[in-house]
């Protein structure tokens, strides 16, 4: 079980020796979440806000992470759509497209027909 090791290594960071998580890990963590340990996405979001609010910890592009965050919670889409649809606006990008229904319609990604 990986739960112990990552415990261990959450307890050796502190807020002058932080730790660092990376936008794609972030996604990983939210996919293994949702499938591997069956969370909801009610227990994905705590999960990845926990992670943004811990001193000891430094997310990657954080804001962008806490924007995605939001509309995961509003919504039905992935957490990797709602990052992908919150990163293209950051760009300046004026749309994203996708195939995926939820994304469009819960994302703000426009359905390609």
């Amino acid at each position: 079980m990986q739960s112990p090791k990552a415990d261990r290594v959450m307890a050796s960071l502190s807020s002058t020796e932080p730790g660092w998580v990376g936008i794609a890990t972030l996604v990983e963590l939210a996919w293994v979440l949702r499938t591997s340990s069956r969370l909801d996405r009610h227990g994905v979001g705590q999960v990845l806000n926990h992670l943004l609010t811990r001193e000891e910890i430094v997310v990657e592009q954080a804001d962008l992470v806490e924007v995605a965050l939001r509309l995961y919670r509003k919504g039905n889409s992935d957490f990797a759509d709602c990052l992908i649809a919150c990163s293209a606006r950051a760009a300046g990008c004026s749309r994203t497209v996708t195939f995926d229904r939820r994304a469009a319609r819960d994302a703000g990604m426009e359905l390609i027909n």
